[in-house]
């Protein structure tokens, strides 16, 4: 399960497609140029076990660059193109990368560059895949001069993501290579075929950015399975149904917040395309609302499955659309490693009770350079145990449901509180575009609960919108759960996969 058995069996046949120009790359033309990106980090020194970066958006070069280096044994870390230079650097120096692929069109790419020696002294060479970066070589040009055979020394790479950082400075994710062969069995691969049926002659669309995990672990896991990769720049609804119809998509892995946007576009527009095509479609990396889910599915039909886990590959759960229509707002069953639920102290709980999810059984990764993160991922007793800081609680048959993030909890007056359940309710109003529920500080409580809204219409923003929220709320929640107060703002943070930056938001509140 490799690109290199398509690039044999069915050389013509893109591997990738860029969907904003139609411009593509064949499996036999991948192979030749990964086996010149190899070459070029060999003649550069750069041996297997080594770190590369791409900071790059969406663009054929992506895959080209991983595909190289995965052959050659290397990690390969992306970077998200939303970055300043400083958190950039950061990266690079934290992951020791030797080598940077970039180019002008990421927005802090010049201003790195401009002070390479100390922002990033690790790094020894950087290639610009364009032309308009100063103190680059061209990638192209180099990877020409190169021998399309494969290096002597060949072996399986992978790649090494850093977490959005939500809380803090990201961190890297670093799991063993396996020493293996490159085209050795892969897990995931292995999943999504015998899952969603992806093979030859699968078009899987990927509507969100490659440095993300699951957006490249699935468009990674395409090429080994033979499919057609097309890709977008950055997601738009309504390009997405057209793509979909154009290119007769069969599969997509996609994120909440993308399900939001498709389902806010009129009637009109959405049944205006041809979605006959779509097989399957599966979701991660945020909650997603109970009736954001549950129209999906009453619009696309049940193709619509969701799992957990995090890039950390501690374990995961997986839930069909049918066993979701009969347990509506789970997660699913543990589908790699054992399901644990426990409380601050470690001690195991009960069906029903809410506490930390852990999973024994899956990968044991490590927080590059950060023991202590290491640590308190791990049980307190059994250090065979992982947890990603969620809190949930499972149901007599074994179906997790996810209340939120240890760290988005809200203690007020001694009393637990999540925001999840209040964000989820309040991102149904139909004058709301997105929500933030914090905790923010009390003389007396400690914290209150304080929302944080992006208003349909902007100029609806003040009291009289902050009220009807309020009685919203209260109509449907306990009024504890409810926010004691409503601020607006233009535009939340949100990184491109749907995640909240709610530490951005707490800033603005707490000393």
């Amino acid at each position: 399960m490799h690109p290199r058995k398509f690039a044999g069996s069915i050389p013509e046949q893109a591997a990738i497609i860029m969907a904003t120009d139609g411009t593509a790359t064949s499996y036999g033309d991948l192979e030749i140029i990964a086996n010149q990106g190899a070459q070029l980090f060999r003649s550069l020194g750069i041996e297997a076990g080594d770190t590369v970066a791409i900071w790059l958006k969406n663009c054929l070069e992506y895959f080209h660059i991983y595909w190289a280096a995965q052959r050659a044994g290397l990690y390969i870390c992306p970077i998200s193109t939303q970055l300043t230079a400083d958190e950039a650097a950061y990266i690079l120096n934290d992951s020791a990368s030797r080598l940077l692929v970039t180019h002008a069109d990421v927005a802090a790419a010049a201003t790195l560059l401009a002070d390479r020696a100390s922002l990033a002294p690790g790094v020894m060479h950087v290639f610009d895949i364009g032309t308009g970066l100063d103190g680059t070589r061209s990638w192209q040009q180099d990877l020409a001069g190169q021998s399309p055979d494969p290096v002597a020394d060949e072996t399986a790479g992978f790649h090494m993501v850093y977490s959005s950082g939500t809380t803090g400075r990201p961190k890297g994710i670093r799991l063993p290579l396996t020493g293996g062969p490159a085209d050795e069995p892969h897990m995931l691969a292995d999943r999504i075929s015998g899952r969603y049926g992806v093979g030859e002659g699968s078009m899987i669309l990927c509507p969100a950015p490659l440095y993300h995990t699951a957006p490249l672990a699935y468009g990674m896991a395409a090429h080994r399975l033979g499919a057609t990769l097309v890709i977008m720049d950055k997601f738009d609804a309504e390009t997405t149904l057209r793509l979909i119809e154009q290119y007769r998509i069969t599969f997509m892995q996609m994120v909440p917040t993308m399900f939001i946007r498709l389902l806010s576009l009129p009637a009109s527009i959405r049944k205006g395309y041809d979605l006959s095509s779509l097989e399957k479609i599966v979701h991660a990396a945020a909650p997603c609302p109970v009736e954001v889910k549950r129209q999906m599915i009453e619009w696309l039909g049940p193709i619509i499955y969701e799992y957990y886990g995090g890039s950390e590959g501690n374990g995961s759960t997986f839930i069909t659309p049918q066993e979701w229509l009969e347990k509506p707002g789970s997660v699913g069953r543990a589908d790699w490693g054992t399901l644990h639920i426990c409380d601050e102290d470690g001690r195991e709980l009960s069906a029903g009770e809410d506490g930390l999810v852990y999973f024994e059984g899956g990968w044991d990764f490590q927080y590059l350079n950060d023991a202590k993160k290491t640590r308190d991922a791990r049980h307190p007793l059994n250090p065979g145990w992982s947890t990603l800081g969620d809190i949930g609680h499972v149901d007599e048959d074994g179906y997790l449901f996810l209340t939120d993030r240890k760290s988005f909890m809200i203690i007020s007056g001694g009393v637990n509180i999540y925001p999840q359940e209040t964000e989820n309710l309040l991102l149904l109003h139909p004058e709301v575009a997105d929500a933030a529920v914090i905790g923010v500080p009390h003389p007396e409580m400690g914290e209150e609960v304080k929302a944080v809204i992006q208003p349909e219409n902007w100029n609806d923003a003040g009291p009289e919108l902050a009220s009807r929220l309020v009685d919203y709320c209260r109509a449907n929640l306990s009024h504890l759960k409810c926010p004691r107060s409503i601020d607006f703002d233009p535009a939340l943070p949100r990184h491109e996969t749907g995640k909240l930056y709610k530490q951005e938001i707490r800033k603005r509140y707490w000393p």
